[in-house]
């Protein structure tokens, strides 16, 4: 699994913030342009700025929990001394400083220097005005979706964060999601309780074992990894269904009511 991700014009790279987190990076190929994703920390985003001969022309922000936008001042600040500029695309519903271009579902950001075109998609769950940013088979989805798990429920209902989820599963199987935080392991180490006997998630967890060891990125999965291995995708699935009732001790009735379980539970695991 590479910590570079690359098209034809473009390239996505992780820069590694706080303990967790990662802003991801999205430079043109043929010019030094660079957007960010989510920059909780300026400092690391300014330090990758120079150390690559990039400039900043973009910043896409998911929700506005501190660890993703603490770094939005400071790099606008940045890039006024160095007379560029920056547009900073925001949820429209969330309060997001210096916000350029406020952003909900069916809205698009095109980027012709990067020969891509963004689609919203709202994504009510970890906080009622969350979004993410979808082109082609690229997917920047905050912290509703990770790796084998799902971001937990701050601000909205889990019928809003399952809903959000199944528009998410419902994307291309080729799509590449890059969430925010390098949770992979722990969220596998959950799904493994729950879904012991999925031959893909035991294959799953050994690769991603062996990439933390080496200190190595185990993102971007992808639409068709996370359905085969994500509990929380799986709500639909007998097994999933049933493991969910052994541990809850209660029937259940839909596929909501497993997911709000599997919730409960992993919030507790």
């Amino acid at each position: 699994m590479n910590t570079q991700q690359s098209t034809a014009k473009n390239v996505i790279s992780p820069i590694k913030a706080f303990s967790d987190n990662y802003i991801w990076a999205i430079s043109a190929n043929h010019c030094d342009q660079l957007i960010l994703v989510d920059p909780g920390d300026a400092n690391v985003c300014i330090e990758y700025l120079e150390k690559h001969h990039k400039t900043l022309s973009a910043i896409f922000i998911t929700h506005h929990h501190a660890d993703h936008i603490g770094g939005i001042e400071a790099l606008h600040q940045y890039c006024q001394d160095k007379g560029w500029q920056i547009e900073v695309y925001a949820p429209l519903h969330e309060n997001i400083p210096f916000a350029t271009q406020k952003l909900q579902q069916g809205d698009t950001v095109e980027l012709p220097t990067f020969d891509l075109t963004f689609n919203i998609i709202d994504l009510p769950g970890h906080t009622l005005g969350h979004i993410a940013y979808h082109a082609d088979d690229i997917l920047f989805c905050g912290d509703t979706l990770f790796s084998g798990g799902c971001g937990r429920i701050f601000e909205g209902t889990p019928q809003q964060m399952h809903t959000s989820l199944t528009c998410l599963k419902e994307l291309p199987e080729r799509t590449r999601v890059y969430c925010t935080h390098e949770y992979t392991l722990a969220n596998l180490t959950f799904a493994l309780t729950v879904d012991p006997t999925n031959i893909e998630l035991v294959h799953y967890y050994n690769q991603v074992q062996e990439l933390r060891a080496a200190n190595k990125v185990t993102l971007p999965s992808s639409i068709l990894r996370e359905k085969q291995i994500n509990p929380f995708l799986r709500c639909h699935d007998e097994k999933i269904q049933a493991s969910v009732q052994e541990y809850s001790q209660q029937a259940m009735n839909s596929v909501l009511e497993t997911f709000t379980s599997l919730r409960r539970w992993k919030d507790t695991f």
